[in-house]
């Protein structure tokens, strides 16, 4: 009995097990160096990823004379709760990309890199492996390398089946071609690009809603949306890297656009005064886009007032874009070539009473 009473313990008895995170690391490899590029060095494993910053090789498609980098986190919110529930863990590894690298691109820097934290209550390979796909793709898609990352078992901070999700991006972008809304002039248009749903933010009202109010479960069929509510909850943030260094490479940047803004937890009044010079403001047509059923639905049966839907979701406009008048038409063409759905919101007028923002 002494003997038993005082056998040695072990890390996955006090509820940590290194051989499911050595498992894990194995599923995970190639999910990392499918994004890898020329400029990633060292090997798989390092206790840090190497990234060379040797822009002006001809292997690279860019050159960079005065090279400023940019770097910026963000999580998933609570989403995650919705994907915990769904079990269903990729499109919020795309969410936390896409909610990083959108905000990179707002200054007109491109993403080089991105690293990521997961922390779980207990380590299930084959659930941490469909997340890692989520961020893998999310970088492929904006062009990121997935340089490192690292997965924390916490079963005394987080409660079975709980998890939290977090990301850091780096870019690049020449200094002389950084976006701070400086150049913004009266006159100027303001470009609204589609978002694909709610993206990341609002997800504590949208739960309340949803799932206390209504009863509503993931797997309810919501006619209005012509699929489950789950489904339509887990719809991943858009991705606007590609579409929108297209236009700031096509249109050498500050001379036609002249400032971007990231629509995201504060809507339209929140995030475009941000990119706004003092004693400016943009006039917004409420009615140049439809509200997507989603934004309707939850507004309908909150009920939430019309003001603060705007001031809590994007409303269908996840990214927007300020730009000469000049090349309008040009930029939403080559907007839609690249396979986004562009608004033409407003123009930017004097600001009225001190506000920077009025809607039509």
């Amino acid at each position: 009995m002494k003997l038993e009473k005082n056998k040695s313990l072990t890390y996955k008895q006090a509820g940590v097990d290194i051989d499911a995170g050595d498992a894990m690391v194995d599923q995970i490899k190639h999910l990392c160096a499918r994004t890898y590029g020329p400029r990633v060095l060292g090997k798989w494993g390092a206790f840090a990823g190497l990234f060379r910053l040797d822009f002006n090789e001809k292997i690279f498609a860019r050159n960079y004379k005065e090279p400023v980098l940019i770097a910026c986190t963000d999580g998933v919110g609570t989403k995650i709760k919705v994907a915990a529930e769904m079990k269903k863990y990729d499109t919020v590894g795309i969410d936390l990309v896409a909610m990083n690298v959108n905000d990179l691109i707002v200054q007109g820097g491109e993403p080089l890199f991105f690293l990521d934290y997961l922390a779980v209550h207990k380590l299930d390979p084959a659930i941490t492996t469909q997340m890692v796909k989520g961020i893998s793709d999310g970088c492929v898609e904006s062009g990121a390398a997935l340089l490192g990352g690292e997965t924390a078992e916490m079963p005394a901070v987080y409660a079975p089946g709980e998890f939290d999700m977090a990301g850091f991006a780096v870019g690049v972008v020449e200094r002389k071609d950084i976006l701070d809304g400086s150049t913004v002039a009266l006159g100027d248009s303001v470009i609204g690009l589609a978002s694909s749903g709610i993206h990341s933010n609002g997800y504590a009202l949208v739960r309340h809603i949803c799932f206390d109010k209504l009863g509503l479960t993931p797997d309810t069929f919501v006619p209005e949306f012509n699929c489950t509510l789950g489904e339509e909850l887990l719809r991943p943030t858009r991705i606007y890297v590609k579409s929108v260094l297209g236009v700031l490479h096509k249109y050498k940047r500050s001379h036609v656009v002249k400032a971007m803004s990231h629509i995201t937890g504060g809507g339209l009044p929140g995030n475009l005064p941000r990119v706004l010079p003092d004693g400016m403001a943009v006039k917004i047509k409420r009615d140049a886009w439809t509200v997507p059923p989603i934004f309707q639905y939850l507004q309908k049966h909150g009920p939430v007032d019309l003001d603060e839907m705007f001031n809590v979701f994007n409303m269908g406009i996840g990214y927007v874009i300020v730009a000469s008048p000049k090349y309008t038409r040009s930029i939403m063409t080559h907007l839609r070539a690249s396979g986004e759905q562009p608004y033409f919101l407003g123009k930017i007028k004097k600001a009225m009473n001190g506000s920077q923002l009025e809607w039509a």
